[in-house]
């Protein structure tokens, strides 16, 4: 028999996945089989395989603990980790505690793995970094949030469960604050806004739309003029919303596109800023982010400069702060 109890890595984790970590030997039918013959109990109680841990519960598994826990392949034919892919010395870590890293995201680098994208991603910089403690008690260290591929700047990473539930809670409710650096075409019509303008789900099916129509999703996002000239502007940005490439399509949506960017962009434009100024990228930068530390709640902000070839943009088109 296995008994232990539940850590607070662990708790907001289903049972049934966390049977799969815990025991990756034994066939997943057959765990769903304890589960349902009352060989698992939570608190000595019958379980259910959706049920949620929580921090303290005492989970008894019934059986032989050397034949649930063996693994009697051949050495052959188990798995080997692969070697880090990465250099973890390119990670740029702007706060780093026991509960979460604050890392500057350069542009270019995806943030998971996806279409196209099979490795060199941050979560890849991140755990070569952490190394063994990249995953504790059946958690892997992840982002918290994400940024497009192009886009550069601060992003959370959640190095422990109850981190991950917090930060979720934080940003489902909107109890941060994001502040992006861009610089946009043309001239803005007054100091500040706001763009208050539904957008359509960028993930949603071709089978949704034709079934429920387009599904339209509340987005908030303001601006500032840091700095203007005549024929673009420096923006500071916020957003209450955190839609998939928001500030791209809202700005874009009110005739001043972010520069060099290829999706929503005005082309003329970008190569126009290319030939001038030497923008290779897309100009948008998280510059901050504020939010409540899961640990206690106190107000964390953390901040990234903006990188050097940003930088140097803003000087050839003089519009530096």
């Amino acid at each position: 028999m296995i008994e232990y109890r539940i850590e607070a890595d662990t708790a907001g984790m289903r049972l049934d996945k966390h049977l799969r970590k815990r025991l990756p030997n034994v066939p997943v039918s057959h765990l769903f089989k304890m589960i349902r013959t009352k060989k698992v109990r939570v608190n000595g109680k019958r379980a259910q395989p959706e049920q949620l841990l929580a921090e303290g519960d005492v989970l008894t598994i019934r059986g032989d603990e050397q034949q649930l826990t063996a693994d009697d392949r051949p050495k052959s034919d188990r798995p080997t980790p692969p070697p880090p892919p990465v250099d973890p010395s390119r990670l740029v870590i702007l706060r780093e505690d026991d509960w979460l890293m604050a890392v500057d995201k350069p542009s270019g680098m995806a943030v998971h793995t996806g279409s196209g994208i099979t490795g060199g991603t941050l979560v890849d910089y991140v755990r070569a970094y952490l190394g063994p403690k990249a995953v504790r008690n059946d958690f892997a260290a992840s982002p918290a949030h994400r940024l497009d591929r192009e886009t550069s700047g601060v992003i959370l990473v959640a190095k422990r469960r109850p981190a991950m539930v917090h930060f979720t809670e934080v940003f489902t409710h909107g109890l941060s604050k994001k502040r992006y650096l861009t610089l946009v075409k043309g001239k803005m019509p007054k100091d500040s806004g706001v763009i208050d303008l539904p957008l359509s789900e960028h993930q949603q099916t071709a089978e949704s739309k034709a079934r429920r129509g387009v599904n339209m999703q509340e987005a908030l996002t303001r601006w500032k003029v840091v700095k203007q000239s005549g024929d673009a502007a420096l923006l500071s940005c916020s957003i209450e919303t955190g839609r998939t490439h928001q500030i791209r399509r809202h700005l874009a949506a009110i005739g001043h596109p972010v520069a060099g960017d290829k999706k929503y962009g005005d082309f003329a434009f970008n190569r126009d800023v290319r030939a001038r100024w030497g923008l290779k990228r897309l100009f948008l930068h998280a510059e901050r982010i504020e939010f409540p530390h899961p640990d206690g709640g106190a107000k964390v902000a953390v901040e990234a400069p903006l990188p050097p070839e940003l930088r140097d943009v803003l000087k050839r088109a003089a519009l530096v702060p």
